[in-house]
């Protein structure tokens, strides 16, 4: 899954997130990466990122690549 593997994800893509206080509904949040905040090369449930608007949360989709679905 691309959004487990940090080399994927770089700032002013496009991404969902799901914000801590949403990991029980799984509710996500669309917005464009500022900051990359794991720094491990992968993560089970996601790199953790801060968007423009600097909300943080975990990468669940990518959005603008093939595999985007």
């Amino acid at each position: 899954m691309p959004h487990r593997q940090r080399k994927n994800i770089h700032p002013g893509l496009k991404v969902a997130i799901v914000l801590k206080q949403d990991q029980r509904t799984g509710r996500e949040t669309i917005g464009v990466v500022k900051d990359l905040l794991t720094n491990s090369p992968t993560h089970p449930h996601g790199i953790k990122v801060r968007l423009t608007d600097g909300q943080v949360g975990r990468v669940t989709k990518i959005f603008g690549q093939e595999n985007d679905g």
